[in-house]
C-alpha cells in the first residue's frame, strides 16, 4: 500500500475559514446524528491474505484520538492546550481509497469539479502518471473520479473531530508551523464528504471507465456501517478484487 503521512490527508496547517463550518454542513445534511468513534476497521481480502489489515484507533480519557495504526505504521496525535498541535508517524489509514486498495489518490491530490445536492464532492479531477513505453518516461494524464454516496453520515466525521482535524478545517487557529501547506488545507476542506461514499468510478482522459469501486454496507440503527462488501474492478487489466470490511465503535 502507498506510504503517505496521514497529515497529507487532513492537511494540518494554517487556519482556514469559510461561510459555513464543516460541522454546520455535516449537521445540516445529516441532522441530529449520534456521535460514534471508530474503534477498529478490519479488511479481509477474498483473493490475497497479504492484503488483510486491521486499523486500530486508540483514545485518551477525554476521548481524543491518540493514534491510528494498521499494525505496521502508526500515526500519533499530539495535543497542547487541548488543541491538536502535531501528527507524527506514517500511514494513510483514514483514506477510503487506500482502505479499499484503490491504485489512485483522487481524494488526496484532486480538485473538486462538481458537488452533489448534499454538498459532497461528486466529480474530482486528478493527475495520473502513466508510463510511456515509447519515450521511457512517465507522463501526466488527466483522470476523473465520480463518487456516489449513501444517504447516511460519513462514519469518519466524529473520529476526525476527536482528532482535532475538524477544528482545523473549521478554522480554529492552531500552532502549526507549516505555512507552505496553506493551499492544502483548503483542498482538504473542499474534499471532505458529508455522507458515506458507496461508489467511486475512475475515468481516463477519454472518458472511459478504467476502475470501479462498489461498496454495499450494512448499517446499525444509528446509520453507521457495521460491515461492508467492497468490489473493486480494474477494466484495464480485467481483474476483480473483493473485500469484507467490519467496523467496530467505542
Amino acid at each position: 500500500m502507498k506510504n503517505r503521512n496521514i497529515y497529507l490527508l487532513t492537511c494540518l496547517a494554517l487556519a482556514f475559514s469559510c461561510s459555513d463550518s464543516a460541522t454546520d454542513e455535516f449537521e445540516e445534511v445529516n441532522g441530529d446524528t449520534e456521535e460514534k468513534l471508530i474503534k477498529s476497521i478490519s479488511v479481509i481480502s477474498m483473493q490475497d491474505s497479504y492484503e488483510n489489515q486491521t486499523i486500530s484507533f486508540s483514545y485518551n480519557n477525554e476521548k481524543k484520538l491518540n493514534s491510528v495504526s494498521n499494525g505496521e505504521e502508526s500515526s500519533l496525535f499530539i495535543y497542547g492546550d487541548d488543541n491538536l498541535t502535531n501528527v507524527t508517524g506514517g500511514g494513510d489509514q483514514l483514506n477510503i481509497e487506500e482502505l479499499y486498495q484503490s491504485p489512485y489518490d483522487a481524494f488526496e491530490t484532486g480538485q473538486v469539479q462538481e458537488y452533489d445536492n448534499n454538498g459532497n464532492p461528486y466529480k474530482i479531477s486528478f493527475i495520473n502518471k502513466i508510463y510511456n513505453e515509447d519515450t521511457y518516461e512517465y507522463e501526466n494524464v488527466d483522470y476523473t473520479a465520480e463518487i456516489s454516496y449513501d444517504d447516511t453520515p460519513n462514519p469518519f466525521f466524529y473520529t476526525l473531530k476527536a482528532a482535532g482535524i475538524i477544528d482545523v478545517l473549521d478554522g480554529v487557529e492552531l500552532n502549526f508551523s507549516l505555512p507552505q501547506q496553506a493551499a492544502n488545507i483548503i483542498k482538504a476542506r473542499t474534499l471532505l464528504p458529508l455522507n458515506n461514499p458507496s461508489k467511486i468510478t475512475y475515468k481516463n482522459e477519454l472518458g472511459n471507465i478504467v476502475y470501479d469501486i462498489n461498496v454495499e454496507y450494512t448499517y446499525d440503527e444509528q446509520e453507521y456501517p457495521i460491515s461492508a462488501t467492497v468490489t473493486a474492478i480494474s477494466l484495464e487489466v480485467n481483474e476483480t478484487g473483493t473485500y469484507s470490511v467490519v467496523y467496530q465503535y467505542l
